[in-house]
């Protein structure tokens, strides 16, 4: 596709002397700037991509794809829970039982979400299972709870201790309503690495959760787990048919629908803000190869007197300019991976070097910077850097092949 006479003047070229020292300044500039742009999307997009896988996989792992449910408590739950199961694409179905209390530790109080549910759900949560740090599954019986990390930090609690929690609904007495209260047993601590899981939530074994919030033959709904949650439109279906007139049904898009979508808009509109810093920074190969063809014009008439054709000229020139292109982009790829491969060891040196806390937990829910390299995504941007500065070459190299020699040479 090139000849060796071609691959020798655009070698040449991408060589400035001194007295081109501007142009190959340029040509510098435009390739850092490909270099960064490209580094700079492909880690955004990373990031972007584990937030949302995170977030996603973590809020389903403990919540569920769907729920049965009624406005009062679902009392021939376990009935309702083997017709269910055998829905096509219901994976498990499991009782639950859900409500808010009031924790007391030592003189210090703060409001929790209980979750009720048998030992051996509990044990199918892998998210939940495989992030206990404190305790043992057998201790998740009648009067032991697993509360989270955060939670155990903020009251100072270990395994053993004793917590006591406050039911909103009590016994009606003379001075009005008396809050239930029990004193349970830490059993277990657990770090999913969610902020507001770790913080907020208490597991505690459904028949204790029936016992305390006087639930003795019911459950708040049933948990649905799929086989496939970003498809849950057909099982959903089948599950209303199965239990309709006896109770309702939601999915994890009508708790989390309208987050899941800002997630999808706001990495689309980064997807294309950070495409238009490498576009700008293709506008350099554009400047500084239209520089070069106006610098050496001389050159390209000689060229053309001792017989190179217009085909050449352009060759020549969109090879100088896509070699800065290519060249930065490749920088700029390998770049980005290997600092969204280690960016949860630079975030902690950094931390480290600046004394700050650069990610903050309490703000956005992880307690690790989450990146996710999808490399389809990765090759598009690539794909992407190179046709802009391919594309941006073709004018300038098109000016070199229709110069007319006589002109360039008129004044020499």
């Amino acid at each position: 596709m090139f000849s060796p006479f071609e691959l020798m003047m655009a070698g040449r070229y991408l060589r400035a002397r001194k007295a081109e020292g501007f142009v190959s300044l340029i040509a510098a500039f435009s390739f850092l700037g490909i270099m960064l742009g490209v580094a700079t999307l492909i880690i955004v997009m990373s990031v972007m991509n584990g937030f949302r896988t995170e977030l996603i996989t973590r809020i389903l792992g403990l919540n569920g794809h769907m729920s049965v449910y009624t406005n009062m408590p679902l009392q021939d739950y376990n009935a309702l829970g083997l017709r269910v199961s055998d829905v096509e694409g219901v994976l498990s179905v499991a009782p639950l039982i859900e409500s808010q209390v009031l924790i007391s530790v030592n003189n210090s109080a703060s409001g929790a979400l209980v979750r009720g549910m048998r030992a051996e759900d509990f044990a199918k949560k892998p998210i939940i299972s495989k992030s206990i740090i404190s305790g043992e599954m057998s201790d998740f019986t009648d009067g032991g709870v697993a509360i989270g990390t955060k939670m155990a930090q903020k009251f100072g609690l270990i395994v053993g201790d004793p917590i006591t929690l406050l039911a909103p609904k009590g016994k009606p007495g003379p001075f009005g309503t008396i809050p239930r209260s029990r004193t349970f047993t830490v059993a277990m601590i657990f770090d999913v690495g969610m902020f507001e899981y770790d913080s907020g939530f208490v597991f505690m074994p459904l028949d204790s959760a029936q016992l305390f919030f006087q639930m003795p033959q019911g459950v708040s709904s049933l948990e649905i787990m799929t086989d496939d949650p970003a498809h849950i439109a057909d099982v959903r279906r089948r599950v209303s048919a199965v239990v309709a007139g006896e109770a309702g049904v939601y999915d994890w898009r009508d708790m989390n629908g309208s987050f899941y979508t800002a997630l999808q808009v706001e990495r689309n509109v980064m997807f294309l803000i950070l495409t238009l810093m490498i576009a700008i920074a293709a506008f350099n190969i554009l400047s500084s190869m239209i520089m070069l063809v106006k610098d050496k014009g001389r050159d390209i008439a000689i060229m053309r007197t001792m017989g190179a054709t217009r085909g050449s000229m352009m060759r020549i020139f969109m090879m100088t300019g896509a070699t800065i292109g290519i060249s930065g982009t490749i920088a700029g790829a390998i770049s980005g991976i290997l600092f969204a491969l280690n960016i949860q060891s630079i975030r902690e040196f950094l931390e480290g070097l600046l004394k700050a806390n650069l990610f903050n937990e309490e703000i956005y829910f992880l307690s690790r910077l989450p990146s996710e390299i999808q490399w389809h995504q990765v090759s598009l941007i690539v794909v992407i850097a190179i046709g802009l500065s391919v594309l941006f070459t073709i004018y300038p190299a098109r000016r070199a092949a229709r110069l007319d020699p006589v002109e360039a040479l008129r004044y020499e």
